[in-house]
């Protein structure tokens, strides 16, 4: 699962911006469920935030 973490929060810092899970998916050829999973696990790490719903975006 980190390595699925590690390529979904690459993707997020990559797009500069905060994006919505279903983008991250396509930028990362993941499955949508797998990012959503993802996501949720980066942000009880504190590697994610989500400045406006259902958008996340790395933390600084």
């Amino acid at each position: 699962m980190v390595n699925v973490e590690q390529k979904v929060l690459t993707a997020m810092k990559k797009a500069n911006k905060p994006v919505r899970p279903g983008d991250v998916a396509k930028m990362t050829g993941l499955d949508s469920k797998e990012v959503s999973t993802a996501i949720k696990g980066l942000k009880e790490k504190g590697k994610v935030t989500s400045p406006k719903r259902c958008y996340y975006a790395p933390t600084k």
